[in-house]
């Protein structure tokens, strides 16, 4: 079972008679970006975080002051879900997207082995993953087993190269990636109401 990602743009912006700034919704995040990618969910949020990044904002919870739309929302899929349906909520400010490094690496190799082929380009990555039987006989894993393997080990086994890799972060978010429409509306949004007063509120489910 996959785990998917939903949650919605909001800004703050001070209500009349000089009360306390308020958030307000903006956009529903499934209409800027709708796909499922675990290198990015790990990397920004450390769900499904087989890369090793060290997260920007995981853990957060639910923001106390969200937005009435957005609150609304949330109540009404954790009705839904129950209890255990959603999980890993939390939230971050454009201002701290601003601030990434997004050629910070991983704090260690990915515990899934790139895969690759040889072709007339040169090698082409085919996928990567957890387990692969072909490597574990090659290797001496029993199944199930899995290791860390030093950056940069490689196994070539039949026509398939094994690769160990440490990803960066604009390798799992990048610059032309189906985050960059989120990036995009969060910075015209922070242009009118200020970096810190915008903010993307997530959770997941199975």
């Amino acid at each position: 079972m996959g785990t998917d990602i939903s949650g919605f743009l909001e800004y703050r912006a001070a209500p009349q008679d000089d009360q306390e700034p308020i958030w307000h919704s903006a956009h529903n995040l499934r209409s800027l970006n709708d796909v499922r990618n675990y290198d990015a969910f790990g990397c920004l949020f450390g769900v499904r975080n087989y890369a090793n990044f060290r997260p920007l904002a995981a853990g957060r919870g639910f923001p106390a002051d969200a937005s009435a739309t957005v609150s609304a929302r949330f109540a009404q899929l954790t009705e839904w879900y129950g209890e255990d349906g959603l999980h890993s909520t939390t939230w971050i400010t454009w201002a701290e997207v601003k601030a990434v490094d997004w050629n910070e690496p991983a704090d260690k190799p990915d515990s899934r082995l790139h895969e690759y082929r040889q072709t007339a380009g040169g090698l082409r990555r085919t996928g990567k993953a957890s387990w692969s039987p072909a490597f574990a006989e090659a290797v001496g894993l029993k199944r199930g087993e899995t290791r860390e393997w030093p950056e940069g080990s490689e196994w070539l086994i039949g026509d398939t190269l094994y690769r160990s890799v440490t990803l960066r972060r604009k390798d799992a978010v990048s610059d032309t990636g189906e985050w960059q429409p989120v990036w995009e509306t969060m910075k015209k949004l922070a242009e009118q109401h200020g970096d810190d007063n915008v903010r993307l509120v997530v959770w997941f489910d199975d």
